[in-house]
């Protein structure tokens, strides 16, 4: 009775974890997800024995002594590379004349930026992974690899198959694994990279890895296309992306002209274009490095490299300083750079970084650059540590690897970062209240807190520059109105350390009111998911330090309201805005949707379900055509919530 309980509990576990991880659709709560782990965990005890696809294999065992080689069963190519478009074209020629003139169909799909590795499954379990080596002989990282929660641990295929993927560390799971990092990552693929070739196991489980798969390197069944190789690991439930088919090279060259990179999760670097069909791929060979049926388009160098001029220092509204690099003045992905960001003085010394010497910058779906390292260690001078705040002169305190100015209520920076935090799109959304009008109204008319802008009058805006005629009067309207303001949203504008919006939204969800949330303890907060102890502590101790600031602003009026997510119209849908809405701000439509039980996404994905297009929508409402996603104008929109 027990075994078969057992089985049934992997089955059902992994079904969910495949919605959830490779799908982007939970549709069990983590609550019930727990409560069935468990049971399955406390079988698995009492009987000794776990299953080979059991989830609870996932969790990563004890660090291994050392990387044994691997043989992979086929050869595992790299591919040949161009950088203009009129080198593809010639490759396209190159081939048809081989065909006989004929016309060729093809695929393109992502280059991603990670770690390339080779996953073997055997009777329909997973057995092995591997690092993609020198193409024949990787090495084994099994025991790594089998903590990534979005592979398959068993499939429908029973015979011996290769699956070839990339392994990344999205970007949204190194920004929140960099929130509370002893040593923070710099980029993803050092992420990815770091965590699979650790001995630890736990080490790679920590990092919230992925895989997202692109070729089936061995199987025993006969595969015609890459189109049908893609929907074999599809129906075997491997995480795969979306793929383009055509035999128009300038259709070819169009996609990949309108890639927008800053909207992935992901690192890409380039764009791989294979022939379709497997025969022609047999008929056209290999050189002796690369398939003559593939080729990658390589994107533009993210990375160069130019000298250190100086370090500035910036004041954060935490009081953090964070170190700007002045550099040089060099190209970079078409823009002329002249600064990059680094994250402390911890992170200068590691890097013996030295004003004078030549560093590498690397532009990665940010604006402004980050410089990666030295490029070689010459001399030059040292940057010298800050004692003083740049703006107060407050002496500075330190803490690990960063510098903190005390000075929370007379350091200009701090208070203008804070109030501007409080009253941006996602908190507050209080209209007209920019920094600069922040930093003016600091100067005139003495406003230091977040509580102190419920307490302007008109005449505060005499005389400023830019202010006139009913300027003033909407931005008072404005502050009246963002009292009554959603839970969720009030606990974002607060600024607690590691609470986003999402944190912020999830609290809201489980508290559902801010008296609720006050008054839980450390150890309730550290039980949610993603929440953790040392964010539970941030959230414990601000409530104690601000207890007088939080009754000053209920005294105000400020009424923060709990809006269940559940039941709306869009409840579990994941919905896109895209153009110009006429009736509403784009920040007021996403909260509409937030209320109504969907979830506001930034990008069209295929998890996407609906995407809202006003006026002038671009390439986000053609990708959902091409998707074959819903589509609502805004008066759809508009009706769908009322009704």
């Amino acid at each position: 009775m027990n075994s078969q309980r057992m089985k049934e509990l992997v089955e059902l576990l992994n079904k969910y974890a495949y919605d959830y991880y490779v799908l982007d659709n939970p549709i069990v709560s983590d609550k019930e997800y727990d409560l069935l782990y468990d049971e399955l965990v406390a079988l698995e005890k009492s009987e000794g024995v776990v299953l080979p696809d059991s989830p609870t294999i996932r969790v990563g065992g004890e660090p291994i002594k050392e990387f044994t080689p691997h043989t992979h069963i086929k050869r595992l190519y790299s591919l040949d590379k161009c950088k203009t478009f009129e080198a593809l074209i010639e490759w396209d020629e190159k081939l048809k004349e081989i065909n006989g003139g004929k016309e060729i169909e093809y695929t393109l799909e992502y280059k991603l930026d990670g770690l390339t590795l080779c996953l073997t499954y055997e009777n329909g379990l997973f057995v092995g992974a591997a690092t993609r080596g020198n193409g024949a002989v990787g090495e084994d990282v099994t025991e790594q690899v089998k903590t990534i929660k979005s592979i398959p641990l068993s499939i429908k295929y029973k015979g011996i198959m290769e699956a070839q993927g990339e392994g990344i560390m999205r970007l949204s799971a190194l920004k929140a694994y960099n929130l509370t990092a002893k040593e923070p990552l710099k980029n993803a693929r050092n992420g990815v990279a770091g965590a699979v070739r650790n001995l630890d196991p736990k080490v790679t489980a920590s990092r919230n890895l992925d895989i997202v798969f692109y070729n089936v390197n061995y199987s025993e069944e006969e595969i015609k296309s890459q189109a049908q190789m893609i929907e074999i690991l599809k129906d075997n439930h491997f995480k795969t992306e979306k793929l383009l088919v055509t035999s128009d090279i300038n259709r070819i060259i169009e996609a990949i002209q309108g890639v927008k990179r800053d909207e992935l999760d992901f690192d890409i670097d380039g764009m791989v274009i294979k022939v379709n069909d497997v025969k022609l791929r047999e008929k056209l060979g290999f050189t002796d490095k690369f398939p003559r049926w593939a080729i990658a388009y390589k994107f533009e160098a993210e990375e160069t490299t130019t000298m250190l001029k100086d370090v500035k220092w910036q004041v954060g509204r935490t009081g953090k300083l964070t170190p700007l690099a002045v550099l040089e003045p060099v190209e970079l992905c078409g823009a002329t750079v002249k600064k990059a960001t680094l994250n402390n003085y911890g992170d200068i010394e590691r890097k013996k970084i030295k004003i004078g010497g030549t560093v590498f910058i690397r532009r990665s779906n940010d604006v402004i650059p980050e410089v990666l390292g030295v490029a070689q260690e010459l001399d030059g001078i040292n940057v010298p540590k800050p004692q003083y705040c740049p703006s107060c002169g407050s002496k500075l305190e330190e803490e690990g690897a960063n510098l903190f100015c005390p000075n929370e209520y007379g350091c200009t920076p701090q208070i203008v970062g804070r109030i501007t935090h409080y009253a941006s799109k996602d908190c507050m959304d209080i209209d007209g209240i920019s920094e600069k009008t922040i930093e003016l109204l600091h100067k005139k008319t003495g406003l230091n807190s977040v509580e102190d802008l419920y307490k302007l009058k008109l005449e505060d805006f005499a005389d400023l520059e830019g202010f006139k005629d009913k300027k003033p009067e909407k931005i008072l309207k404005s502050i009246a109105k963002s009292k009554d303001v959603e839970l969720s949203k009030f606990i974002a504008a607060l600024g607690i350390p590691n609470v986003g919006k999402k944190m912020a939204a999830d609290l809201a969800d489980k508290y559902q009111s801010f008296e609720a949330l006050q008054n839980a303890t450390k150890e309730d907060l550290a039980l949610l998911p993603d929440v953790g102890e040392l964010t539970a502590s941030y959230i414990v101790e601000y409530f104690i330090k601000h207890k007088e600031k939080l009754s000053h602003l209920k005294n105000l009026g400020v009424n923060p309201v709990y809006f269940s997510r559940s039941g709306g119209v869009f409840q579990g849908q994941k919905v896109v805005l895209t153009g110009t809405l006429t009736s509403l701000k784009r920040s007021q439509a996403a909260e509409l949707i937030r209320r109504n039980g969907g979830e506001a996404q930034s990008s069209v994905t295929q998890t996407t379900d609906i995407v809202v297009a006003g006026e002038n929508a671009g390439s986000k409402l053609d990708k959902a055509r091409s998707l074959g996603i819903k589509i609502l104008d805004e008066n759809e929109f508009l009706q769908l919530l009322n009704s």
